[in-house]
């Protein structure tokens, strides 16, 4: 079940630049499925289903947020740096794993009290710059004796856990959900294309493995599958964020106002036909903020028409992101079906 292989992919931790355990899994997921399974220079994990001279690429990044060491003070708090886009309030008081050369060590995030703020400072919010990691340490030594070093990466320390009616919160779901997703696709798909499953590194800074992944594969087209934010709970409104979870998953048309991906409408309207013809639910975005992979694919050599498949999923970028497991099984649907004709270019 997709909703399975979700919770182990958001169970597994890798920031951006240590995403080997997730490919680990996935790796371990695919191997018996497809025909071909490598990893090339960059660290992106590429499986391959073979079949014709028309090359589908199929990009889910396997990165999270996350933090990264960057000074360790004389009497053993850790500064760090942030890896991906963070919100600073969630980042203050959550526990987390510092992924050390002698294993996992346990810590927490914390900060000045706020008993002990002027107003003003409260007023302001705390800064990532105020922040520190506590490991119990009593002095740098002993930081160092636990394995912990300057570049030693940190993930957030929560588990995946259910949810009433079919919905599922866990940290990384941006976007272990189109990992999963992908490898479902992959277990279950049969078409005449040749089909790779690029589970990409360093997205979240940069969408630096799909850049490099897409040129070197130079496929026909492209789909990433990522998460985007559903304007269904409070503080959003519908015109700012017009889909919802339990839908269906979402076609991109553009995002990032244009600045990032602005979609090929052939493979929007494929997409659309498909789903139509298959009574698969789907929702269609037109997004003013963030972008996915499909923004370096498709400028990749002379340009690879391209879009995104997003699982709706709320309060991405925080330790506790909630979707709805219907959205993901329609997203594998899809795709499945899809896959079977290739579009017309």
């Amino acid at each position: 079940m997709v909703r399975d292989i979700l919770e182990k992919l958001s169970n597994a931790h890798g920031v951006s630049g240590s995403e080997g355990s997730v490919a680990d899994l996935v790796r371990e997921e695919l191997a018996a499925y497809v025909d071909e399974i490598k990893t090339d220079t960059m660290g992106n994990l590429i499986a391959v289903k073979k079949g014709d001279q028309f090359k589908v690429m199929l990009a889910a990044h396997m990165d999270e947020i996350g933090l990264m060491v960057k000074f360790i003070d004389d009497k053993g708090f850790l500064r760090f740096i942030t890896l991906g886009g963070w919100y600073a309030p969630v980042l203050h008081s959550q526990r987390v794993i510092l992924h050390g050369t002698k294993g996992k060590v346990t810590g927490v995030v914390g900060g000045k009290p706020m008993h002990k703020m002027e107003d003003e400072e409260r007023k302001k919010g705390i800064k990532v710059d105020d922040m520190f990691i506590d490991i119990g340490a009593r002095t740098s030594a002993e930081a160092g004796d636990l394995g912990i070093e300057v570049g030693t990466p940190i993930t957030l320390d929560r588990e995946f856990t259910r949810l009433s009616n079919g919905r599922v919160t866990g940290k990384a779901f941006d976007n272990r959900a189109g990992v999963a997703l992908v490898i479902a696709v992959m277990k279950a798909v049969s078409s005449p294309c040749t089909v790779y499953a690029v589970f990409t590194v360093q997205e979240e800074v940069g969408l630096k493995g799909a850049r490099t992944s897409a040129f070197s594969l130079e496929p026909d087209i492209a789909i990433a599958t990522d998460v985007t934010i559903p304007g269904d709970h409070p503080g959003l409104e519908k015109k700012d964020a017009n889909v919802e979870m339990g839908k269906g998953p979402v076609v991109t048309i553009a995002d990032s106002s244009g600045r990032g991906l602005i979609a090929n409408r052939a493979l929007v309207a494929w997409l659309r036909e498909v789903a139509k013809a298959a009574d698969i639910p789907i929702q269609l975005e037109v997004g003013d903020g963030g972008t996915t992979d499909a923004t370096a694919i498709h400028l990749t050599r002379g340009g690879v028409p391209s879009t995104t498949l997003s699982i709706p999923t709320r309060y991405i970028h925080s330790p506790v992101e909630v979707l709805d497991i219907s959205d993901l099984e329609a997203g594998v649907r899809l795709l499945c079906e899809a896959l079977k004709i290739p579009p017309k270019l």
